[in-house]
């Protein structure tokens, strides 16, 4: 033993050059970025929803869009939205962004009768940001 060191651990525990965090240290860096975890997602979720309500939007319009051409080229109505991939008026049947599949979109029939998509809605039996149903739009 040297200088004076009663037991040889004594060493290792006044090295000033010890590295290394005590658990204290280690449980107050995760209770901060708990905390800032928690302030973070909420806000996060939020932006991700505004997001698909905006896809969806776009989507629906893009759509419309495309069922209108149609109607102004062919004088009908599409007898479905596969019909648009295939005339070519959309490259694809767009997903959408609520239900995350293509294949929920809800078509609508001419008010006056007859066959044909006239009006396109989401399939997505929830409801918007502002309380209003996608299927609404």
């Amino acid at each position: 033993m040297r200088n004076g060191e009663r037991y040889p651990s004594e060493a290792f525990h006044r090295n000033p050059l010890r590295r290394g965090f005590t658990i204290i240290e280690l449980l107050v860096v995760m209770t901060v970025l708990a905390v800032l975890a928690s302030l973070v997602v909420p806000r996060y979720m939020d932006k991700v929803d505004t997001a698909r309500e905006t896809v969806l939007k776009q989507d629906l319009q893009g759509l419309r869009t495309a069922i209108d051409q149609f109607y102004r080229d062919q004088s009908r109505y599409p007898e479905s939205l596969e019909e648009l991939v295939s005339k070519r008026y959309i490259r694809s049947i767009p997903v959408d962004p609520i239900t995350e599949l293509s294949s929920s979109w809800v078509p609508v029939p001419p008010k006056e009768g007859g066959s044909g998509v006239f009006d396109v809605k989401s399939g997505s039996p929830r409801q918007a940001r502002d309380g209003s149903a996608y299927a609404s739009w």
